[in-house]
């Protein structure tokens, strides 16, 4: 159970890191790292195939929400619909529009 709750968090761990520091595009490269480290310590750890199969489909889950939420934090600031709904530029967009009519 130990190996377990440890893979799901160092899964969690991975997809915060790749969300804070890489884009989309990482994940294709450490999807398959994280299943495939999964599978070989769970299988290590005396666990089936039947059994590992949904742990490991979790490890990639729990990495996938953790890169998520890390996405939504970095870009916090630019995934607001106000510019869209009321026209006025937001905190991050239009700041020099004066300058260009001059």
């Amino acid at each position: 159970m130990t190996a377990v709750l440890l893979l799901l968090l160092a899964s969690a761990i991975t997809g915060l890191a790749t969300g804070l520091i890489f884009r989309v595009w990482t994940l294709l490269l450490v999807s398959p790292a994280t299943a495939i480290v999964a599978a070989t310590v769970l299988q290590s750890s005396g666990f089936g195939f039947w059994t590992g199969v949904p742990i490991v489909v979790g490890c990639l889950i729990a990495g996938q929400l953790a890169y998520l939420a890390a996405t939504f934090y970095v870009y916090r600031g630019e995934l607001s619909m106000q510019d869209d709904i009321d026209g006025e530029p937001g905190e991050h967009g239009h700041r020099d529009i004066k300058k260009e009519n001059e």
